[in-house]
C-alpha cells in the first residue's frame, strides 16, 4: 500500500477555504483595479506561463437536476515561483496574460510574512469593490420587481 504525500500548505481545511476564497476573488476582479491595488510584481520564475485555453462549463437544470455540457470558456492560467520557493497559482477567465500573472503572485505571497498585509491593502479592498457591485445589481433589480398582489384587477374595480 502507498502513501500519498503533499507538500502543499494547504493541508488544514480552514486555510484551504481561505486560500480558495482568495484564488476566486483575485479571479474575478477586474484586471485594471487588481493592477493599481498591486502594481508591482515581485522577482520571480515561471514554473507555467501564462497561457491560454479553454475549459467546459457545466450547468444542472433547476440548479439541481443532471448535470449537462453548457459551453466552452477562455481561460488563462498561470503557476510562479518566487525567489523564496512559495508557488503561486492562477486561472482566470479571458485572455488577461498580466491578470494571470498577478493573481499568482498574490496568491503565493499571501502564504508568506506579508499575507496580512496583502489581505488589507488588495483582498479587502477587492472583496468591498465586488460587494458594491452585487448590491449595485440588486439595488438595479428591485427597482424592477412588480408585486402583482397589489395590482387591482379589472372586475374588481
Amino acid at each position: 500500500m502507498s502513501t500519498f504525500t503533499t507538500d502543499t500548505p494547504a493541508e488544514n481545511p480552514r486555510e484551504s477555504r481561505d486560500r480558495q476564497g482568495w484564488m476566486g476573488l483575485l479571479a474575478r476582479a477586474r484586471p485594471a483595479r487588481l493592477a493599481a491595488l498591486f502594481p508591482q510584481i515581485p522577482d520571480h520564475s515561471m514554473t507555467r506561463a501564462p497561457e491560454i485555453g479553454t475549459v467546459m462549463v457545466q450547468g444542472r437544470a433547476g440548479g439541481t437536476g443532471a448535470p449537462f455540457n453548457l459551453g466552452e470558456v477562455t481561460v488563462t492560467r498561470c503557476t510562479l515561483r518566487l525567489g523564496d520557493g512559495r508557488t503561486g497559482h492562477a486561472y482566470v477567465q479571458g485572455r488577461d496574460k498580466a491578470h494571470a500573472t498577478r493573481a499568482a503572485a498574490i496568491d503565493a505571497l499571501l502564504q508568506g510574512p506579508e499575507g496580512s498585509a496583502l489581505q488589507r491593502d488588495v483582498l479587502d479592498a477587492l472583496a468591498r469593490d465586488e460587494l458594491e457591485a452585487r448590491q449595485a445589481l440588486a439595488e438595479k433589480a428591485a427597482a424592477t420587481r412588480v408585486d402583482f398582489f397589489t395590482l387591482v384587477r379589472g372586475e374588481d374595480a
